[in-house]
């Protein structure tokens, strides 16, 4: 199984090969995940954390499965409500940038977890 991580995790980019990396925000980073999914590729991980808190990490990480070729509607379904509530809890605070470094480490490792139930 082919598989992309799109994230904009600095620490993500360093420790993987197969990395899409978006020089940008957690919103253009969701973004970019609902145009692959839009164009065939599948959701492996939730593009939103578990927890409400993670929801101000300045870094997301997000595995998808490279194009199958058909639009997965329930997958297009989960981006397009992940954005929506991150735009309506984002539009009321801001990202912790105070606590970044913090958030890299806790996202590469949910990451690297997440990676070896995958494989």
């Amino acid at each position: 199984m082919e598989c992309l991580i799109v994230s904009n995790n600095p620490m993500v980019k360093e420790k993987f090969d197969n990395v899409y990396f978006i020089e940008g925000t957690s919103r253009e980073l969701l973004e970019k995940v609902r145009d692959l999914v839009h164009s065939g590729s599948e959701l492996l991980t939730h593009p939103l954390g578990a927890s409400l808190r993670m929801m101000f990490s300045p870094y997301f990480s997000v595995i998808v499965k490279e194009k199958e070729g058909k639009l997965n509607c329930f997958h297009t379904e989960i981006i397009e409500s992940s954005i929506e509530k991150y735009n309506q809890h984002m539009g009321v605070r801001e990202e912790d940038i105070k606590n970044s470094k913090d958030y890299a480490i806790v996202d590469y490792k949910l990451l690297e977890s997440a990676l070896g139930e995958i494989k």
